[in-house]
């Protein structure tokens, strides 16, 4: 039997059967409303031969995707249940039970992908959306996860080519945005390393040219060389995503998903970013200490270098300006981490020109890391609002509050319930600083032109 392994990438995503289903997929969502279902009578009919020809090429297309045989059935079947059923809310619980990439992560395996489904990042609305992906799985991963890093739910893919709700900023792929009946457990979670790394380089590229920023020639090779940054970026994202329930935590960093002041979930977003960065520090420091390293060894040594550059340029150059300043909180980690390595003088914006005393940047970046890691650890023994105090008071001795901050003035109901201190907390808490007000403007169409994009759109 063929399988994806046989056929090349081009002619899977230009394959007949794909195309229709694609373009099938895309009709159908003009009928749909936000919450998946299709609630006008008078469409059916013509949903139903849209469905026809969907589910006819999944059946085409399923014989190159042998390692999903029990999902693909399960999907076909699902649709023909939804409009038996008249179209109403969609479930596609059974389907997605049955898919379980985790389970088979070999690098360049591929998936066909289709749920109805909102995006992050993109649409909220729960359309039917189309996406084949391809698993990113390089050996050097691979050891890091079967040993110091496990993270069995992790799953590293690259766009292949996808519908329209994926031409957006979304670099994942959650089981938990899918329509269903009830939730099931949760067993794996997929980053595009791909857009991640293409709008890394994007962003990168012309933050050094505005910065007039003389880039490390390691550095450097990120901006040549797409796969490399892929790889990096899987290294990264394999330790970020491990990190969210590990630590000193208070019982769960976001408190059972919560309403918080938005601050609470920058940190928890810069502590496993920090991780990565601190661990990617110990691999290349404990490799630099071994008499005669293996190539393997130097390799990975390498890549933990590169990690550590994208931590600090992926969050400085681009979290920092991208989005709204409405509780922007991967914003605000951007914006922290700036200030902390200006305010300790290992980076410096002097004569419009920006540089780094590299030697001591790992050092000054873990110290960081530590007081988060150490606002974690008391937070043990504190209540909640003493928490929020001290996570607010870590955020502002470094980045500066709005002047009419209420949080800042004190001026707080303490003695209230918890929402009441989150609803004193400003959209734009803590303000872009001159010097990202200006950097924004000048980066303003280089972050825009990321959305959709892709690696071989880079």
């Amino acid at each position: 039997m063929t399988t994806v392994a046989d056929v090349e990438v081009s002619a899977l995503t230009g394959h007949p059967a794909w195309l229709r289903l694609k373009a099938a997929a895309t009709e159908l969502q003009t009928l749909q409303a936000a919450n998946g279902a299709i609630d006008e009578p008078g469409d059916h009919v013509h949903a139903r031969e849209l469905l026809t020809t969907l589910t006819s090429a999944i059946a085409e297309l399923a014989p190159l995707f042998a390692h999903d045989a029990a999902y693909l059935d399960a999907l076909q079947a699902d649709f023909a249940r939804w409009a038996s059923e008249g179209f109403g809310v969609p479930d596609f619980y059974d389907s997605l039970v049955l898919f379980q990439p985790q389970q088979l992560r070999v690098d360049g395996l591929t998936h066909l992908v289709i749920f109805p489904m909102y995006t992050q990042n993109g649409s909220r609305s729960r359309l039917v959306e189309a996406v084949l992906v391809q698993v990113i799985w390089p050996d050097f991963v691979a050891e890091l996860e079967a040993t110091d890093y496990s993270n069995k739910l992790f799953v590293p893919i690259r766009f292949l080519d996808f519908t329209a709700g994926y031409d957006t900023n979304s670099a994942v792929l959650f089981p938990e945005t899918v329509a269903m009946r009830q939730i099931p457990t949760f067993t794996w979670g997929a980053i595009f390393a791909d857009r991640e790394a293409a709008r890394f380089r994007r962003v990168l590229g012309a933050a050094v040219e505005v910065t007039k920023l003389d880039l490390p020639p390691e550095a450097a090779e990120l901006l040549d060389d797409q796969q490399l940054a892929e790889e990096t970026f899987v290294m990264w994202d394999l330790i970020h995503d491990r990190t969210h329930m590990r630590g000193d935590l208070p019982f769960d960093p976001f408190m059972i998903k919560q309403r918080m002041p938005f601050f609470l979930y920058s940190l928890e977003e810069l502590r496993c970013d920090l991780t990565a960065f601190r661990e990617s520090v110990a691999i290349d420091r404990r490799i630099a200490a071994l008499a005669e390293p293996t190539a393997e060894q130097l390799e990975l040594a390498h890549h933990a270098r590169l990690v550590q550059y994208c931590v600090i340029f992926d969050r400085i150059f681009r979290f920092a300006i991208t989005g709204n300043r409405v509780r922007n909180y991967d914003g605000l980690g951007g914006q922290l981490l700036f200030a902390w390595l200006h305010q300790h003088h290992v980076l410096h914006w002097t004569d419009t020109q920006l540089a780094f005393e590299w030697d001591r940047v790992p050092d000054c970046v873990n110290e960081l890391g530590a007081a988060i890691e150490h606002l974690y650890w008391r937070s043990i023994d504190r209540p909640k609002i003493s928490h929020w105090l001290a996570a607010y008071e870590l955020v502002a001795a470094t980045v500066e509050p709005h002047p009419a901050s209420a949080w800042k003035a004190g001026d707080l109901p303490l003695k209230g319930l918890p929402r009441e201190l989150t609803d004193l907390v400003m959209d734009d808490e803590f303000p872009l600083s001159m010097f990202y007000e200006a950097f924004e403007k000048k980066m303003r169409d280089v972050i825009a032109s990321t959305s959709g994009i892709t690696g071989t759109s880079a």
